[in-house]
């Protein structure tokens, strides 16, 4: 079983920094994709950002191109969401999930492993 935990959630100014984390225990993730969803009050969760098992491949929704970036530490079993320049439209429950393939995805219902989320709140 495989199980995620992320951190790195909390309060910032708009335009501020955060750096989430991404930690796996149990059977680890390897070099499998992992993703990055997100959801908003009274929204559904949405794609942020993936990486494929070996970093090479790593697709962004458009509202956070440029703006976040997603890393992996395979030595680690961590996967890290660095989001720079943040809105308060960026204000969300952030997750973290896994597949069991090396190819990175977009879709919600790729992922197998979910964790518990980490909340991100940006004051404007």
């Amino acid at each position: 079983q495989v199980q995620l935990v992320e951190s790195g959630g909390g309060l910032v100014q708009a335009g501020g920094s955060l750096k989430l984390s991404c930690a796996t225990s149990g059977r680890t993730l390897g070099t499998n994709a992992v993703g990055w969803f997100r959801q908003a009050p009274g929204k559904e969760r949405e794609f942020v950002a993936a990486i494929s098992g070996r970093g090479i491949t790593t697709p962004y929704a458009d509202s956070v191109k440029g703006r976040f970036t997603i890393s992996r530490d395979n030595a680690k079993n961590t996967v890290y969401l660095q989001m720079d320049s943040l809105k308060p439209e960026d204000t969300a429950v952030y997750y973290c999930a896994g597949r069991g393939s090396i190819s990175a995805r977009t879709e919600l219902s790729d992922y197998t492993y979910w964790g518990q989320g980490t909340q991100v709140t940006v004051s404007s």
